[in-house]
Order: structure tokens, then sequence, then C-alpha cells
């Protein structure tokens, strides 16, 4: 399970709090928030909590300022604004550069049978590279394997704004043990949905009518702004099903 202890811009991460990992072999993962100077300084350039998980040997800096910084191997949501020749140029945040997302991108894509997504499709995706100073760059396809893994164009349902820390908590394999999220597990005894979580702060969520997506969204929302915790969590879950 990951610690957290608060930080703020420019504060250098002390050698002594890294976790160590298994293999030696094993490089340190910098996520969001964080700042590597050679040779051996990290610094952090947010305010917020600094996370720590040694089983993934992984620091990153949890910030709920609503900014979304891509990073490589996030998994988001994006809206196609045009297309291009080879691109399908897509909207990740609002006022920010669009993302370039490759037409044949998608799993068995060739340039007969790649999808045709208009302006206004919602695709989930995956960040392929965020380097500075160039456009970042998306796909819906495993690179090593062509599978699409559950990424490509998200048709029907309806998408909800969450924070960026709440985004992360859903998207933590064990969302009970390591995120104390347990609304959606609840809410599935008795509704059937599908949700697909973006980095980027966004819940694309679809169930067998406008009630009940609006029921699973509304729930994800108000933990969120709440900060409602696991047992609080189970009481607004019992309250929102009594109106199905």
């Amino acid at each position: 399970m990951a610690t957290q202890t608060l930080v703020l811009p420019g504060d250098t991460i002390s050698p002594n709090i890294l976790p160590i990992p298994s293999n030696p072999s094993h490089f340190l993962k910098l996520g969001p928030g964080l700042r590597h100077t050679p040779p051996s300084t990290i610094t952090s350039v947010l305010a917020g909590s600094l996370c720590i998980d040694p089983k993934k040997n992984a620091i990153w800096v949890e910030n709920n300022s609503g900014r979304y910084i891509p990073q490589p191997h996030d998994l988001i949501l994006a809206t196609v604004h045009h297309s291009s020749t080879d691109w399908y140029h897509c909207a990740i945040t609002p006022y920010t550069t669009l993302a370039q997302l490759p037409h044949l991108a998608f799993e068995g894509a060739t340039k007969k049978t790649r999808p045709q997504l208009n302006a206004g499709s919602l695709v989930y995706a995956r960040v392929v590279s965020a380097a500075k100073h160039t456009d970042v760059e998306i796909t819906c396809c495993n690179a090593s394997t062509g599978k699409s893994e559950g990424m490509g164009e998200l048709k029907g349902g309806m998408v909800f704004d969450v924070s960026l820390g709440m985004a992360r908590r859903l998207l933590l394999a064990r969302q009970r043990e390591e995120g104390g999220i347990v609304v959606l597990e609840g809410l599935a005894e008795k509704v059937a949905f599908e949700v697909a979580v973006g980095r980027n702060g966004k819940v694309w969520v679809k169930s067998g009518g406008v009630k009940e997506t609006l029921l699973v969204g509304r729930a994800l929302q108000e933990t969120d702004r709440e900060g409602l915790g696991v047992e609080e969590q189970g009481r607004l879950v019992k309250k929102l099903l009594r109106g199905l």
C-alpha cells in the first residue's frame, strides 16, 4: 500500500524515504509532480501528498488542483476534435494542446478497416509519450500485443468529472484495500453498469438506462466531493438504491 507525506514545490525528496526495490535492477519510477536532476536529486514541483508505493518501486505527488499533466502509460478519456491524414486530434483537458491519436492505433486497424471517428467521439486511450515541448501521443491498443485491452471508442453512456485524486483511487487494482473506494462494488450488487476511468479526471458510465447511469455517476461524484469513508459510502449506496 502506498504511503503519503505532504510536500511543497521546491522540496527535495530525501533518499531515506525512497522505496527499496526487491530487485536492484529495477529503476525507480517517478510519477507526476516530481523532477529528477542528475545525478540523484529528486524535487517536488507541486504541492500535495508525496505517495510512495514500494511494491511498484514508484513515487509521485498526488494533487487535486484539477490540472492534469499527461504522463506515459496513463489511461485517459479523450474527445476527438478533428481528423487529419494520419491522425485524430483529441482533447484531453480544456484549453490545452490537442493529443495525437494515429488512425492505425486500434486493434486490427488497417487503412481500409480503421475506425471512422467523428468530432465529439469519445475514446479510452493510453498515453504513449508526453515529452516537454512536443505533442502528446495516445493509443487505443497495446503496441506489444496489438490488442485493445478495453481501449477504443466508447459509445453511449455519460461522462462525469471527478478530482484527479479520485480518478487515481478508482484506477487502483484493489479499490477497497488501497483506495478506500467501495461505492462501485456496492452498486454493482443491484445495478449492471460499465465504467471507464481516465487519469485526467473523467469517468465514463454506461448502464441499462439514463436513471441508472446518473445514479452511478452521482454516487462517484458525491463520494469524491464529500470525502466519504467506507462506511459512509455504504450508507450512500443504500440510500441511492432505494430510489430505483
